[in-house]
């Protein structure tokens, strides 16, 4: 009798442990909250509400819903102190013993000026995206894409310098993220845009689920492991092959490169365009040019101080001139709850000699 009396226990616990651990249909899902009522989110909100109503003369079916985000800055940290990609880069060839003996001359110069502006505030040169596209391309040649993948998330998995309770491949900002999540249950096609490199951003959004046909960013040419010189239409790949890294840089995804490669990409205009800095002001422009839909496009600034790395008074700048330029401004200081989460404290950075 006993026993009897256990086993009806334990099933029903089962059953209301079952029963409370499924989502409600009832209950409303809780979207932003880790954003303060703000006037971006108030935006945001109503025009989804708008653009997603059957009813209203501003409808978009779900097939032309597509939002594009910048990275850097937009959804991941970058001051921290300064873009990932940057800052592997800098590993890569000032400090992986693996590379650092033989890389070459103008690829440790653009190393040493990452390192100079960081440790000194020494300003980079003119044009020295361009610059360090070229210097990356040349330091990863000859990695297959499964080791450059490895490569980077090893790197991400370190502790983020400027942080305690953080590494690098964690340093999302987590109210963007809700961003994401929202816009994906309310029928939007979202796509990362950045200048950074697209193997380097699939690799890190990854961890979110982002998809890697979903990422958009600076690229580099491939070729199999068994081409050597020949040209793609004259090889064909055996199975046994794999794709691998030359260093010949295709495109420096920033400014109208960003226009170009969505409208190669993506083949349409999107509607909602999320971004940072200048470099996302392009493609904020282009969303904005949609002649058939209603659009909205949004700049983020780094002006907490407080829990970032951040300077708030070229920040505060950078919000009038982007609400000047039509733009909804969302503020890190004031809007976001928390940024990288609660436990995530900032500390002075710290080097090796």
């Amino acid at each position: 009798m006993m026993r009897t009396r256990k086993i009806v226990l334990i099933a029903a616990v089962l059953v209301l442990f079952s029963s409370c651990s499924k989502t409600d249909p009832d209950v409303p899902k809780l979207y932003f909250t880790l954003w303060n009522s703000c006037e971006a989110l108030t935006a945001l909100q109503e025009y989804v509400k708008d653009v997603t109503d059957p009813s209203s003369r501003n409808y978009i079916k779900p097939a032309d819903r597509i939002a594009t985000f910048d990275m850097d800055g937009t959804f991941v940290g970058e001051l921290y102190p300064t873009y990932f990609e940057y800052n592997l880069l800098e590993y890569r060839v000032l400090e992986d013993p693996a590379y650092r003996e033989t890389a070459p001359a103008d690829v440790k110069e653009t190393a040493q000026e990452i390192r100079d502006f960081v440790r000194k505030g020494t300003n980079l040169p003119d044009h020295f995206d361009m610059k360090h596209a070229r210097a990356a391309a040349k330091a990863y040649a000859g990695m297959t894409l499964a080791e450059f993948d490895a490569y980077v998330k090893a790197y991400a998995a370190r502790p983020a310098n400027g942080f305690t309770g953080m590494t690098y491949g964690q340093s999302f900002y987590k109210p963007m993220l809700e961003v994401f999540d929202y816009l994906e249950d309310n029928g939007f096609t979202f796509y990362v845009v950045s200048g950074s490199d697209r193997f380097i951003c699939r690799a890190l959004v990854e961890a979110i689920g982002i998809a890697p046909n979903r990422v958009i960013g600076m690229d580099v040419k491939l070729q199999s492991s068994g081409q050597n010189s020949e040209e793609g239409v004259n090889h064909t790949f055996d199975k046994e092959e794999d794709l691998v890294r030359t260093d010949q840089l295709i495109i420096k995804n920033l400014k109208t490169n960003k226009v170009l490669q969505i409208s190669q990409e993506i083949g349409k205009v999107p509607v909602l365009s999320f971004g940072n800095s200048g470099g996302d002001c392009a493609m904020h422009n282009f969303c904005l040019s949609n002649s058939v839909y209603k659009t909205a496009a949004f700049m983020l600034i780094a002006d907490d101080d407080a829990r970032d790395h951040a300077n708030r008074e070229k920040a505060l700048k950078l919000g009038d001139q982007w609400r000047d330029a039509g733009y909804h401004v969302i503020s890190m200081r004031d809007d976001f709850r928390t940024i990288y989460g609660d436990n995530v404290k900032i500390t002075p950075f710290r080097f090796n000699d």
